[in-house]
């Protein structure tokens, strides 16, 4: 199982969540966040990555030349697009992307099912809200496509895991306060998520 530790806002959570086991670390560029990070600081953190780690810009309601702006300014590998979003600016862009699917009903988790895509729990913010998904929406479905966010826990990870989701992405289910990693929790969800 992956897992993406997103609403990075430090070097020290991000190496403690690289160190742990995370595949992937997310960047938050929507600045009604608590968790908001700015591209430069994002690229501050990047650069001093090792090899092999996903880096994933979250935006909200962006058009596509912003996107593309703020990916070179970061230096981020992957888009994570909060938003209704046509083919033109899918088209547009300079890097990878992923859609995300905010469910309010359980017809909403089959969205964009030919390709990969993160769930999440309706909410009107947007992430990390800590709101969560009902599992039994997923029953009889192909997760293999999925990236499973919202109101994830060290304390619930085993009851995603026989689903067969593609990875796992937790923010504030990993929290001390918002925007600061719990190191404990971090490495308790991986190891969870990975056994």
């Amino acid at each position: 199982m992956r897992v993406k530790i997103c609403g990075i806002t430090s070097l020290q959570d991000a190496q403690q969540a690289i160190d742990a086991g995370a595949d992937a670390l997310g960047f938050v560029f929507y600045k009604d966040s608590p968790r908001y990070i700015s591209p430069k600081d994002a690229k501050t953190i990047i650069s001093q990555l090792p090899p092999f780690v996903e880096k994933v810009g979250l935006f909200v309601n962006e058009d596509a030349a912003s996107i593309n702006e703020m990916a070179k300014a970061s230096a981020i590998t992957l888009a994570q697009l909060h938003f209704d979003v046509n083919k033109a600016l899918c088209k547009e862009l300079i890097l990878p992307y992923i859609k995300v699917v905010r469910a309010q009903m359980p017809e909403d988790v089959t969205a964009h099912s030919e390709e990969y895509r993160l769930v999440d729990a309706y909410c009107e913010a947007f992430g990390g809200m800590g709101k969560r998904l009902n599992l039994e929406w997923f029953d009889a479905l192909d997760c293999s496509k999925i990236i499973l966010a919202g109101g994830l826990r060290p304390e619930n990870v085993k009851e995603c895991l026989p689903y067969g989701f593609y990875a796992l992405d937790v923010s504030s289910g990993v929290e001390k306060s918002k925007g600061i990693k719990d190191p404990q929790k971090v490495s308790a969800f991986i190891n969870a998520a990975k056994c």
